[in-house]
């Protein structure tokens, strides 16, 4: 039996860990309502970590669904505009002159 392409197994990793964040989230959220004064278990740090993760994962996702579907080339790279990856274009040497 053949194992699924590297391609095939990161989407299912990313995937994964889209389900565990929103769990977490959930469950944060739930635990929140169930204790109003309590404050939530994790602190900024943690959370600031979970994020760039999470970035990450969608950077990852982008850029595989990107090199399968275009013949170009593209590279991760954060962006003031919000995109998680940008094509990269080759420069080309100018024509030489007609003698």
């Amino acid at each position: 039996m053949a194992s699924p392409a590297p391609g095939v197994q990161n989407k299912n990793r990313v995937a994964i860990l889209a389900d565990l964040d929103k769990e977490k989230r959930h469950l944060i959220h739930n635990s929140a309502m169930n204790n109003p004064g309590a404050r939530p278990a994790l602190n900024k740090a943690f959370r600031d970590h979970t994020e760039q993760q999470r970035i990450a994962a969608q950077q990852e996702a982008a850029l595989q669904h990107a090199h399968a579907h275009s013949s170009g080339f593209f590279i991760t790279q954060d962006s003031s505009f919000g995109n998680l990856i940008l094509p990269v274009l080759p420069q080309l040497d100018p024509p030489l002159p007609a003698e």
